[in-house]
């Protein structure tokens, strides 16, 4: 990030000129770095005349995408495969070179371990209070976060970006850009760090939001709902869940927090007033809000709700042109959706009363809720797992592996469906680990790893099982 930052300078990039803007070291170091010249300065300049965007706060952004998801130096190359890039770091294909060829030819490097020790105090003075926000965040949701899982949350210190806070997210990858120089902003960290945890549940548990599209369809006629937001229901209960988190939180007066609400109302986030009322019944539980979640939505009751959205005035879009601001949030969100499920409200509603029964540990009942769906629908990926579920209850392993493996192969397969692969390879290597086959278990817990977009509660499992495989002792295996 210090050496594009470096470049974007070097390269003539003007921004936020106002003083305020700046700190004593962000000027230094443009004054120095604009004087540099050299054949990779001209090079670099000529790179950046091509792409140069009308507005700063655009081409600001595009940068640091690419710092954010380029390797070391000196080389620069993307740490992401080519389809996992931003666009914007697409659309600076080349740059990684230029980059490279300046890096050498300014000495960069020696110039980073000059400063190093300022980036570091930042670092240390900010390392306490960030780690605050993110413990109290994770504690309210009973979340662990494991750093050997592929999703990953970074925190940046680069105060060459300016007093700004910059928010990306793409894919698995969150990252927030701090500037150092200011006080912490809590409030956008804490907001970052609750996406980074909550935004996989939508996804996840597909087919219990989809009962709620109907406040969805209401909400998108909102003028001030973010643009993003009115084509993308699962991003959209993720905000909502965000928002409602957030208020429990920041520890509102009553009155702060009904104003609150009725902003999110009029926003066009009306999901946020009955999942923060929901709450109350979640503190009180003992599940991590990951395992509550599915509860938590189907305690909104639906009824109530849209009549009570469908009286809300939504707030009319803002008056005239706002002020262009460099702080941004640039959330790329993951499009990804389950299609396996029918569009059938009976089938939702049926695959929704068979969940609750398996959590209620009733085979019976659960089983004839998933079987009304599979007469309608012989193949359907959830009704079969809620199968395989049923088989498990039932101490059946034979059933069981017969289930959970047409799922994993075989024209059956649910491969448009990451939670029911993933989570159907985690009950085979268990059954199979229980039989004392232990190479077939192994296979199973690997396979989890390979699934996209695996639940990160399912990842973990299957390290969990890799890990208890490797500590068998020599004589339990076969």
């Amino acid at each position: 990030m210090f050496t594009t930052m470096c470049a974007l300078y070097a390269a003539g990039y003007e921004s936020d000129t106002n003083p305020d803007n700046w700190s004593a070291f962000r000027s230094q170091m443009r004054e120095r770095l604009s004087r540099q010249q050299g054949p990779a300065v001209d090079a670099l300049k000529e790179f950046y005349r091509e792409h140069q965007f009308r507005d700063p706060a655009a081409m600001l952004s595009r940068f640091v995408w690419f710092g954010l998801v380029s390797g070391p130096a000196p080389k620069f190359q993307p740490v992401l495969r080519r389809d996992e890039l931003p666009p914007e770091v697409l659309d600076l294909e080349g740059f990684s070179e230029i980059l490279s060829n300046y890096y050498s030819e300014q000495k960069i490097g020696a110039l980073w371990r000059g400063v190093q020790p300022l980036y570091e105090r930042e670092i240390a003075r900010l390392h306490d209070p960030v780690s605050q926000i993110l413990f109290e965040s994770s504690t309210y949701l009973r979340a662990v976060v494991d750093p050997a899982m592929p999703r990953t949350f970074s925190v940046i210190v680069e105060p060459l970006v300016g007093r700004i806070t910059n928010v990306r997210n793409f894919a698995d990858h969150y990252a927030i850009i701090l500037s150092g120089s200011d006080a912490i902003p809590a409030d956008v960290v804490r907001h970052a760090f609750l996406h980074f945890l909550l935004d996989p549940l939508p996804l996840q548990y597909g087919h219990v939001v989809t009962v709620k599209w109907p406040l969805y369809e209401i909400a998108a006629k909102a003028p001030r709902l973010a643009p993003a937001l009115k084509d993308d229901f699962p991003s959209w209960i993720g905000e909502c869940t965000v928002k409602a988190v957030e208020i429990k939180l920041k520890r509102m007066s009553p009155s702060e927090r009904e104003l609150a609400l009725q902003t999110d109302d009029a926003d066009g986030y009306v999901l946020v007033r009955p999942l923060f009322l929901g709450l109350a019944k979640y503190e009180k539980s003992e599940p991590s809000f990951r395992d509550y979640f599915p509860d938590l939505v189907r305690g909104i009751d639906l009824k109530t709700e849209q009549t009570r959205t469908a009286a809300i005035q939504f707030a009319p879009a803002q008056a005239g042109p706002q002020a262009k601001d460099l702080s941004s949030e640039d959330l790329a969100r993951r499009r990804a959706r389950v299609t396996t499920l029918p569009d059938d409200p009976e089938a939702i509603a049926a695959l929704t009363e068979g969940e609750k029964r398996i959590a209620e540990k009733n085979p019976r009942a659960a089983e004839a809720s998933f079987m009304s769906v599979l007469a309608k629908y012989p193949n359907q990926p959830r009704a079969w797992y809620g199968m395989g579920l049923v088989a498990l209850l039932d101490h059946d392993a034979a059933k069981a592996k017969e289930v959970f493996g047409r799922l994993t192969s075989g024209e059956s397969a649910a491969t448009r469906d990451p939670m029911v692969m993933a989570w159907s390879h985690v009950y085979l290597g268990r059954i199979f680990e229980d039989e004392g086959q232990l190479e077939r278990a192994k296979t199973e817990y690997q396979a989890v790893l390979a699934v996209q977009e695996a639940p990160t509660q399912a990842q973990q499992a299957a390290q969990k099982g890799l890990v208890d495989l490797e500590l068998r002792k020599p004589s339990e295996r076969p």
